[in-house]
């Protein structure tokens, strides 16, 4: 075999007289890398390898070592087969089924004739620490077909064999076999060098689930589990996750009496008045910053014929994703998104390049059908209502519209008090429409425009939309974890696809480009995650009851009517607790609803016309003169202050 020429991230060579598999290839460049390495990335692939392919010369490689980030997927995949391997030496009639990586952990299924418990956790924790302990290595071997089918055909493992048809089918002739000790499972990896490197676990749950997601086939037993580099990085994500508990925003909606469901409106949400109140605010700030940015708001149609969404790309896209009916023999959709009906808007008119960009938003409402199973609460719906816009600009107008969209979204989130987030740029996706030439100079465009503000940005490769490259912007909240929320996406095919033009300066037509953009993203879903970063704890402009007046006597009420005409009169929600019950017993009520501003009056307060100030955080302000509180509250709910204040 000629020489062998793999390619390391700084460019440098090394050379081998056979294809060597990345573990040799740490081992070509120390035993420390060797001892820690994982899996690999070969050329640019998003996809981890096993550490024991075969390299082919002239790839460029990346490694993937205990340090890397991505790493967890490699020790969680591997951390499933331990799992297995564990019930099953414990339980040799259990069968084992699949067991993938999902976010934050792994699972896998079983068919077993027991129902497992959270009991039977602590007999797989402990039997999956004895084979950590032997510090199993795991062998990789390649099977022919046959033999894959006889071997768990022998075993009774019926489930095994039905995937192994199933690749033969798909012309498949070998399958990849795992072994760790006398233990092994149907695999194509990547997996860890041996059982040791499987530092920190835990299981987590169970649940029942059907093979294959359909319910005519055999009911499993799922059990959920997750695993760490670490023990203090295992330790953080359980702290993490009993926050994440109290924080859950379908708790706190419940609670706080925000929304509902119902099952005549699957995956719908009803909004309270209470909640409608945060809805409103956010969709009124908004709009205060598009009269300041020079946008449009515009009203379009719920449902069009199916010809939009032909021409849009959505039908064959997105169709899974949306809703039909077919009145009249016509067929028609409802609309999953804002930008078909905004490229009608615009191309009803002639446009001259004096009127660009043209900026034109819509809190429309959109429909999209989500699978059952993905859906959660408010932040996976099936009908919700984007803080969406589209700017029609051209070329030379593309970098300072992102620009200002930046600017925009950072004022926005500061308000909101949400400064920590990651840009990552989402490139093209396998399937999609236009030329090579639209989205080189699509990419470019986005990742030169957030260059120049010196933003740093990570390339998500394939992450983009069906027309465009995104730039996505993922809100890291106040436990750590990152949401997606704000979007820019550089669009030169829907005006393709609908013929839109312009007439430039040198009286020609010209293509305009389009952006989709959008800060909030599905207003349901922001909600959902503002509940969980502030806890409930809205700032008081949010907040659906602002201020809560709690008399300590009837003989005080008379000033406490004063109060509230003139929280009122400045526009304030305003609450009066006049019940007949104990100060505390209102205090902690008051705080259950996480009311900002407690207003107490007694008599003493009635006398001097001033009021005792007790803030969420269990701060109390006492003796202010009721004009100078009154100003100070109204200002605080004004000017959009993330806290509730006190100022003596």
């Amino acid at each position: 075999m000629s020489e062998i020429q793999i390619i390391l991230p700084d460019n440098s060579v090394r050379t081998f007289d056979h294809e060597p598999s990345a573990l040799e290839v740490a081992n070509s460049i120390g035993a420390r890398l060797a001892k820690d390495t994982l899996g690999v990335k070969i050329d640019g692939s998003k996809d981890i390898s096993d550490l024991r392919t075969p390299l082919k010369s002239g790839v460029k490689i990346q490694l993937i070592t205990t340090k890397s980030p991505e790493s967890v997927e490699v020790l969680r995949h591997s951390a499933a087969h331990l799992m297995a391997h564990a019930v099953q030496e414990l339980w040799p009639e259990v069968k084992v089924t699949i067991g993938p990586v999902i976010d934050a952990g792994f699972f896998y299924d079983f068919d077993s004739p027991f129902n497992f418990t959270e009991e039977h956790f602590e007999k797989i924790e402990k039997k999956m620490d004895e084979l950590v302990k032997k510090d199993l290595p795991l062998v990789r071997e390649n099977w022919p077909i046959q033999k894959a089918i006889e071997t768990f055909e022998s075993m009774k493992e019926r489930f095994k064999v039905e995937l192994i048809k199933d690749l033969a089918a798909k012309g498949e002739t070998v399958v990849g076999i795992y072994h760790q000790g006398n233990w092994f499972d149907l695999c194509r990896g990547p997996h860890i060098q041996s059982t040791g490197q499987i530092k920190a676990f835990k299981l987590m749950s169970v649940a029942g689930a059907y093979w294959r997601g359909d319910e005519k086939n055999p009911m499993l037993q799922r059990i959920y589990a997750t695993a760490f580099g670490d023990k203090k990085e295992l330790e953080a994500y359980l702290l993490q996750l009993e926050e994440a508990k109290k924080r859950d925003h379908r708790k706190l909606g419940k609670e706080l009496g925000l929304f509902m469901f119902h099952e005549l409106a699957p995956a719908s949400p009803f909004f309270t008045g209470k909640g409608t109140v945060i809805y409103n605010e956010l969709t009124s700030y908004i709009r205060e910053l598009y009269f300041k940015y020079d946008y449009q708001e515009v009203i379009t149609p719920q449902v069009f014929d199916i010809e939009l969404f032909k021409t849009s790309g959505h039908y064959k896209n997105y169709k899974e994703n949306m809703y039909f009916t077919k009145p009249d023999d016509r067929e028609f959709g409802l609309k999953p998104m804002n930008c078909p009906s905004h490229c009608l808007l615009f191309g009803s008119e002639k446009h001259s390049y004096r009127e660009l960009p043209l900026r034109m938003a819509d809190f429309g409402r959109l429909h999209r059908y989500e699978a059952s199973g993905s859906l959660h609460g408010l932040s996976r719906v099936r009908t919700f209502c984007q803080d969406d816009a589209h700017i029609f600009c051209t070329l030379d107008q593309l970098k300072s519209e992102i620009f200002k969209f930046i600017e925009m979204l950072n004022t926005i989130y500061q308000t909101l008090g949400m400064p920590n987030y990651k840009l990552f740029l989402a490139t093209r996706p396998e399937n999609r429409m236009g030329t090579d030439e639209y989205w080189d100079q699509s990419e470019k465009a986005l990742a030169d425009a957030i260059t120049e503000m010196g933003l740093e940005f990570t390339i998500s490769p394939g992450d983009g939309a069906f027309y465009g490259p995104k730039l996505e912007m993922h809100f890291i909240d106040a436990i750590g974890r990152s949401w997606q929320t704000g979007t820019i996406q550089v669009d030169p095919n829907l005006p393709e696809a609908f013929d839109l033009k312009y007439t430039g300066e040198d009286n020609k037509e010209h293509r305009p480009i389009m952006l989709h953009r959008a800060v909030l993203g599905s207003l349901e879903r922001f909600i959902s995650v503002y509940l969980e970063h502030t806890a409930g704890n809205l700032p008081a402009w949010l907040s659906p009851t602002q201020v809560t007046i709690l008399n300590i006597t009837d003989r005080v009420n008379e000033f406490c009517e004063k109060i509230q005409s003139d929280l009122k009169r400045g526009n304030a929600r305003v609450d009066f607790d006049r019940r007949n019950e104990k100060l505390n017993f209102k205090i902690r009520e008051a705080q259950l609803k996480k009311s900002p501003y407690m207003i107490i009056v007694g008599d003493k307060e009635a006398e001097e016309q001033s009021v005792s100030i007790r803030l969420r955080d269990g701060s109390m302000h006492n003796n202010i003169p009721w004009a100078k509180a009154c100003e100070m509250i109204l200002q605080n709910i004004k000017s959009r202050k993330l806290t509730p204040e006190v100022s003596h």
